[in-house]
């Protein structure tokens, strides 16, 4: 199969194959590859995106450690340049490397270097001698306060090959956002995407564009499977083949005449969340993977998509999103029978806008959950939501209790129905209804 490379993806292997801490300029990309500068900077900006270069001010852009799953809440020293708004005063051939902890150096000496070893980030003020002595320790340092060093240190940064970073605000914010962005990394973890459960494109069966029927009932005898991606030359989707296309087709019918062409198809970084949505709306058994340039990277299957939602509802929480701070706050108090079951939930401070009421994103959310997990007690398995319709939502201050009163209006095989009302101290506050299909397992 003749696959051809486009400008893009060939500038993107391109800095995929640099050495971890090579600088990447637009002019450098351009000149080396013979493409415009504009295709250049598409493209690096396209290598920011998926995590193996990091652009800094006054820097540039350097190739930094592309991180696996498992790694992806350690930070590289050139993302918390970036985080903490920060200027490198030296090592700057060191941005790439990632750090394992960072160490808050509000102490003395000798107890400060108890605590940092090689791979830390060492926080600090305007004392030069700790800057010293943890770059010999094999850590880089963050200076607070928008201070200095001296030019002694910088020159031992530069030769360990350890960054020394200043920045403007003090240690409590500066710890503060490095801990927000690990934390928001920790969140993305546990999103599962579409590129954690694809079958890969080399274990994909896909049939030619070029081919015909008879080709078609070939790899079926061989497979058992029924549905196949249509490729072209440069292994680009241009249509879906199914059981359903192929009867009554005589064996010499070429296969871009009867395949659905345009079909749906998803990126690897999709939520398998958003995928199944995808199936369960257009009624669709297996999705395409593709890249930017609608390359086939492989397919999905609806039982991969449930395996995997049945697998996120197992794990532990450790990133605690909103979503997670709220539907923890909802306690179900049961009625003697399951349409008098009452979900209580307090306002805390996180879930109020500006003004102190609670906000509308987490009334929404409130009402999702109370009205999936009545759902839930009436049918087993998983739903995703249609619509949902708010009627009215009055303002309902910090701390105050609500009860939430889901009650199931109709519930079919493949669909449900579910009126909420939500009261505090006996008056009415909002009322909502909720529609959705439901996943059998």
């Amino acid at each position: 199969m003749n696959v051809l490379a486009t400008k893009h993806e060939q500038i993107l292997q391109y800095i995929d194959e640099l050495p971890v801490g090579e600088k990447i300029s637009v002019r450098q990309i351009a000149k080396a590859l013979t493409v415009s500068e504009g295709t250049a900077y598409r493209a690096i900006k396209e290598a920011e995106n998926k995590g193996y270069v990091s652009t800094i001010e006054r820097v540039g852009t350097i190739r930094i450690e592309r991180k696996k799953k498992e790694n992806i809440e350690k930070l590289t020293f050139a993302e918390v340049v970036n985080i903490v708004d920060g200027q490198v005063l030296g090592g700057r051939d060191g941005l790439h490397k990632t750090l394992n902890k960072f160490v808050i150096g509000a102490m003395k000496l000798d107890a400060m270097m108890r605590y940092t070893d090689a791979g830390s980030l060492l926080i600090v003020g305007n004392r030069v001698n700790a800057h010293e002595l943890a770059l010999k320790a094999g850590a880089a340092v963050l200076i607070t306060g928008g201070f200095d060093t001296e030019d002694s240190v910088k020159k031992l940064a530069d030769e360990l090959q350890l960054p020394i970073i200043s920045s403007s605000y003090d240690t409590f914010t500066v710890a503060t956002m490095i801990n927000r962005a690990i934390y928001d990394q920790l969140i993305k973890k546990e999103i599962v995407l579409v590129e954690d459960i694809l079958t890969p494109v080399e274990n994909t069966i896909s049939v030619n564009v070029t081919d015909r029927v008879a080709d078609w009932l070939k790899v079926n005898r061989e497979t058992f499977h029924s549905r196949f991606p249509v490729i072209d030359k440069n292994a680009k989707v241009v249509g879906m083949v199914t059981s359903k296309d192929i009867m009554g087709h005589s064996p010499e019918t070429p296969i871009d005449k009867i395949m659905t062409k345009n079909p749906m198809t998803v990126g690897g970084k999709t939520s398998v969340a958003s995928s199944s949505h995808i199936m369960v709306w257009e009624g669709i058994e297996v999705l395409p993977v593709v890249d930017d340039s609608n390359r086939l990277e492989g397919i999905i299957s609806r039982q991969d998509v449930l395996k995997a939602l049945q697998m996120i509802q197992r794990q532990p929480q450790v990133g605690e999103t909103i979503d997670d701070i709220v539907t923890n706050q909802l306690v179900l108090t049961r009625g003697k029978t399951k349409a008098d079951d009452v979900y209580r939930c307090e306002v805390t401070p996180q879930m109020t806008n500006y003004l102190g009421a609670i906000s509308y994103g987490v009334f929404t959310t409130i009402v999702t959950e109370a009205a999936s997990r009545a759902l839930r007690n009436y049918k087993k398995g998983d739903l995703v939501v249609e619509n949902i319709t708010i009627y009215f939502i009055k303002p309902v201050q910090i701390e105050s209790m609500l009860e939430i009163f889901p009650k199931i209006l109709e519930v079919g095989r493949k669909f449900g129905k579910v009126d909420v009302e939500v009261f505090n101290e006996g008056v009415l506050v909002g009322k909502a209804m909720m529609m959705c299909q439901l996943i059998e397992r």
